[in-house]
């Protein structure tokens, strides 16, 4: 089954009709849906998929019980680790979704620096991201790490410095590259 990694911006309340629909292609295919537990965009797509009564959902969460399970699907906790504070707590289950996803569907508010980073993930092990950037009311595809970046050379530099103070060493390397 493909597993697609829905996701986007915690400040995010009203997702984009495009957004929508291609949640709606990916039901009719009987796509696997990974997504979190957060609250704006996650929780706008969970509810969506509820409407749906979509069964292929996994909810991830870094906190002992999910934040937003809308559908009271399959609830997977990935602990963050062992210190970590603020949103580090939730960069263990966004890393745990990458590596399942073979795909990803992000709505990104053009601020956001953790769906920033997931779609850097994502590039990284080259699996595509669609990403609708609400800020810009654009969509694109991101193949590649350069498709990242130009990506990147639309967000202000307090984004781009953030998106940086959270990346791994590893992920600092791959986005140089």
């Amino acid at each position: 089954m493909t597993m697609i990694f829905l996701g986007g911006s915690r400040d995010i309340f009203e997702l984009p009709v495009p957004a929508i629909e291609r949640i709606g292609a990916i039901v009719a295919a009987e796509h696997g849906v990974l997504i979190g537990d957060a609250p704006g965009a996650d929780a706008e797509m969970q509810g969506l998929l509820a409407g749906y009564n979509y069964e292929h959902v996994g909810v991830f969460h870094g906190g002992p019980e999910p934040r937003n399970n809308l559908g009271d699907w399959a609830a997977y906790h990935v602990p963050p680790v062992d210190g970590e504070k603020g949103f580090a707590i939730h960069a263990a289950k966004d890393r745990e979704m990458v590596r399942r996803a073979d795909f990803g569907l992000m709505v990104w508010d053009g601020a956001s620096p953790g769906t920033c980073l997931i779609i850097l993930r994502l590039a990284i092990i080259g699996s595509p991201c669609v990403v609708y950037d609400t800020m810009r009311g654009t969509v694109g595809t991101v193949h590649t790490i350069a498709d990242w970046r130009a990506m990147m050379h639309h967000a202000g530099l307090d984004v781009r410095g953030e998106v940086e103070t959270r990346m791994t060493a590893d992920e600092r390397v791959a986005a140089a590259t």
